[in-house]
């Protein structure tokens, strides 16, 4: 999930988005600083390093998604990382240190969302990660800081205050804010908590505290540490193999093997032999798109990914550039699609399918159906495409002995005695004998 995460996120650091939200983070100044991952010379406060890094995870809605549903790793990752930067002079931080706070941001998500039934579908009010990635942003830098049970039941109490964001902000420059903003808003609530700012400390219990996101919200009691076993031990998370909104990469799916009827050995889609194209989707009104005019709206289309698929043969990075959105030929195949929802496929990332039916103007019809996608929690990404998926991601930003570095680094977290070597490699510094001499001595 980290390597994952940190792929996406330099991957995320070329686009506008992110560089505006740096323009934006660069008028605050500050005696303590953190890196920016992809940017060698700039620094920003530890809050809006988090907040730009967390920006460039979800930038491409190309980081890990979880079920119940939300995205885990970014708000936790952004924040951990430029906490970790922040507190250097006075504390070193480790990489098992790192994990450790990791573990609990993420677990603190996982359990909040097991405490409601709405949660277990794909959301309709809020996004997510702007609520539960600021609680777990809380938890993680909190644990990571060291704060007593006290202040870090102010820390989540705090951050539930700053917690939500509409989901009408899907499909927009704005929805990769929501991430930034939680890795922002959960370390900006634990550094309220060390100060002594108090919070409702049972607002995780109250439907009028964390229970306004969510509805039949029954939070209940956690097993005691001698019997605990951790929920992403029980559930693994999806990691996506193009930018896109989870439920595309079922349709993604469906239509490639539903190509394979039309266009053999390499041969280009016969448009004009294609009468109908029927999509048999869940009911999930924000990925129903049918001509999107921008990359983030074509993220966000059940359509644009099975007519991208089925019109090239694949789908990639390079599927959502402007020049790819707005061809002809992809704008007449999306006129002759058309959306189903099954009663029986219902919005949930544990349980949902997608099936195409393709009609051809001879009448002949044939389909395909995607019940579990390659990068489902039932289906995992093999370690060699993970890694594979890093390196198309990070070479557009730093070198390929950076991006190996970075892999290596990872690979050995537990061992790493300080975490500045891993930031040092994300900020886009090329290693020299200088970093492995910090690596080998930092005091």
């Amino acid at each position: 999930m980290i390597l994952d995460t940190l792929g996406v996120g330099l991957l995320g650091t070329r686009t506008d988005v992110f560089q505006k939200m740096v323009q934006y983070s660069k008028v605050y100044s500050s005696d303590t600083s953190s890196s920016v991952w992809g940017h060698p010379y700039l620094k920003l406060p530890a809050l809006y390093a988090a907040f730009v890094n967390g920006v460039a995870i979800h930038s491409m809605d190309f980081d890990d998604t979880w079920h119940p549903a939300t995205h885990p790793s970014g708000p936790v990752l952004a924040a951990l990382l430029a906490t970790s930067e922040a507190i250097s002079k006075n504390q070193r931080i480790s990489g098992q240190d790192l994990l450790l706070a990791f573990n609990v941001g993420i677990e603190v998500q996982g359990r909040l969302m097991h405490f409601s039934k709405e949660a277990s579908n794909v959301p309709k009010r809020f996004h997510p990660p702007s609520i539960l990635g600021t609680l777990g942003s809380a938890a993680a830098t909190a644990k990571l800081l060291g704060l007593d049970q006290f202040k870090c039941k102010e820390a989540l109490a705090i951050a539930a205050s700053y917690a939500g964001a509409p989901l009408a902000n899907a499909a927009t420059q704005t929805k990769p804010l929501h991430v930034g903003n939680a890795s922002r808003h959960g370390l900006e609530a634990t550094t309220l908590a060390s100060l002594g700012l108090q919070a409702n400390k049972q607002i995780l219990d109250l439907e009028s505290g964390f229970g306004v996101f969510y509805t039949e919200y029954l939070p209940q009691t956690l097993p005691s540490l001698e019997c605990y076993s951790w929920l992403l031990g029980q559930q693994d998370v999806a990691i996506k193999s193009f930018p896109a909104h989870l439920g595309t990469h079922w349709m993604a799916e469906a239509a490639l093997a539903a190509r394979k009827h039309l266009a053999k050995n390499g041969e280009s889609l016969p448009i004009g032999r294609i009468k109908t194209v029927v999509l048999k989707v869940p009911d999930m009104q924000y990925v129903n798109r049918q001509f999107p005019s921008s990359e983030h709206e074509a993220r966000h289309s059940f359509q644009f990914a099975a007519c991208s698929a089925l019109l090239d043969g694949c789908i990639s990075v390079e599927s959502f550039k402007g020049r790819n959105i707005s061809r002809p030929e992809l704008k007449e195949l999306l006129s002759k699609t058309c959306l189903e929802h099954p009663l029986d496929n219902h919005p949930s990332f544990n349980s949902l399918y997608c099936e195409i039916v393709i009609t051809l103007q001879d009448g002949n019809t044939f389909s395909e159906r995607c019940d579990t996608f390659y990068g489902h929690w039932r289906k995992p990404l093999r370690r060699a495409d993970l890694v594979k998926k890093f390196h198309a991601n990070t070479t557009t930003v730093l070198s390929l002995e950076g991006a190996k570095r970075i892999i290596e680094t990872v690979d050995d977290l537990e061992r790493l005695e300080d975490c500045r070597v891993l930031i040092s490699l994300l900020q886009g510094h090329e290693w020299t004998a200088k970093q492995a001499k910090l690596r080998n001595e930092l005091p």
